[in-house]
């Protein structure tokens, strides 16, 4: 990864110094950075590979694990040719040879789009366990240069298997011919194993990286805005709204709302229990000593069966006032006070308006997230959700804006 970044860096450095608009110090600026990146460039394609250099630091404990990329880089392996290596990934293609006598196997962990060719001895693994397309497994064993009529220039001639994950063949939908994007909208947890959207994420990972290295570089700093708002940025388009009202709402509108009759009745029922507290609390002042003592017994009783009447007028005639099992205010619009936040809430369109406020006391900032457009459009152009670069940056007018960002799509 490092490798491929610097490179690229320094080949569009190399463009940007071929542009005639560029100015004495813009051009001696550029040279002074492509030269360091160039050392730098340098420095890591002349580190000496070897086993233990290219071994993941995250898997040492386990596997002592290289990735695929580490070991096919720059030479593809010949430098580790005779070492033994321990890879691990899944199963592209597998073939047997020679009557069953030892079995190719294409594999890839995802670290870059070549696949390590694998030799496997019958005597290491049975070929049927592990020759089928999506097969998992971990091997160790020693690099060697492969024939000559061969597409690599090296072969991993395997004498340990170290672990096996199966996968039925018959089951297994990710097959080696060309698949379609619409099937591979159906297998979400498979198709990262495709080339395509292997590719694509590659991608995205590089240029997510170059962004953050572009504006760190610059004396910006990183802030993270959030996802849910009540704050509508733009006010351009349409917002997906988040509520935890939905599933009560299906509930109530399972049951048909209170008629006016039925609400009559509790408040004739709720006005008779008033009644009779004011005949108990009448008793109580005036009645004799053995009414008195009554009546205190009965107070609390006759509080409580008013207060449960009165408690069942109110949720009647709030569920009356319900259209579509979702509560509503005395005007009809919806009453959020019951929502999870107390009030309308979406999924943000920006975070330009939280950067604002952090440029107003951290001068330059950016904001790299998801956003969210609710246009019901089906279009190349229209996305429901994407990430969206934004920087802000006090004290700077509309030449250093475009300055930044013509700097930024050269770097």
């Amino acid at each position: 990864m490092a490798v491929t970044v610097t490179a690229f860096e320094v080949e569009e450095l190399r463009k940007k110094l071929q542009e005639t608009s560029l100015s004495d110090n813009e051009k001696k600026e550029i040279e002074e950075k492509m030269a360091t990146r160039q050392k730098e460039l340098e420095q890591l394609r002349s580190a000496k590979k070897s086993p233990g250099s290219i071994t993941n630091p995250y898997s040492k404990s386990l596997y002592m694990r290289a990735a695929i990329k580490d070991v096919l880089s720059e030479d593809q392996g010949e430098s580790l040719i005779g070492e033994t290596i321990v890879v691990g990934g899944w199963v592209k293609t597998g073939r047997t040879a020679d009557k069953g006598a030892f079995t190719f196997l294409e594999i890839n962990d995802g670290s870059c789009p070549t696949s390590l060719q694998v030799l496997v001895k019958a005597e290491v693994e049975n070929p049927d366990r592990i020759k089928q397309t999506g097969v998992c497994v971990v091997v160790e064993g020693e690099l060697k240069a492969a024939p000559a009529e061969s597409k690599q220039k090296t072969e991993l001639h395997v004498t340990k298997m170290l672990h096996v994950g199966t996968c039925e063949a018959a089951a297994y939908p990710i097959a080696k011919s060309k698949l379609s994007l619409e099937f591979l909208r159906e297998k979400i947890h498979l198709r990262v194993r495709t080339n395509t959207i292997a590719a694509i994420q590659r991608i995205r990972n590089c240029l997510a990286f170059a962004t953050h290295r572009f504006f760190q570089e610059s004396g910006f700093q990183y802030v993270h805005t959030p996802i849910i708002t009540a704050s509508d940025c733009e006010g351009a388009g349409e917002m997906f709204q988040i509520t935890t009202m939905l599933a009560a709402a299906e509930e109530a509108g399972k049951k048909p709302p209170p008629t006016e009759e039925y609400i009559a009745g509790l408040k004739a029922a709720a006005s008779a229990a008033g009644s009779k507290v004011a005949d108990i609390k009448k008793a109580s002042k005036e009645g004799s000593d053995a009414e008195k003592e009554k009546a205190k017994q009965d107070l609390k009783p006759a509080l409580d069966e008013l207060m449960a009447a009165k408690k069942a007028v109110e949720e009647a005639e709030a569920a009356s006032k319900n259209v579509g099992g979702l509560p509503r205010t005395a005007t009809g619009g919806i009453d959020y006070s019951s929502d999870f936040f107390g009030q309308p809430v979406n999924m943000t369109v920006s975070g330009q308006l939280q950067a604002e406020i952090y440029a107003c006391a951290m001068t330059s900032v950016y904001t790299f997230g998801p956003t969210f457009r609710a246009e019901n459009s089906h279009t190349s152009r229209h996305l429901a959700e994407f990430w969206m670069i934004e920087p802000e940056i006090a004290f700077a007018d509309l030449f250093d804006v475009m300055q930044c960002a013509e700097v930024s799509q050269h770097r």
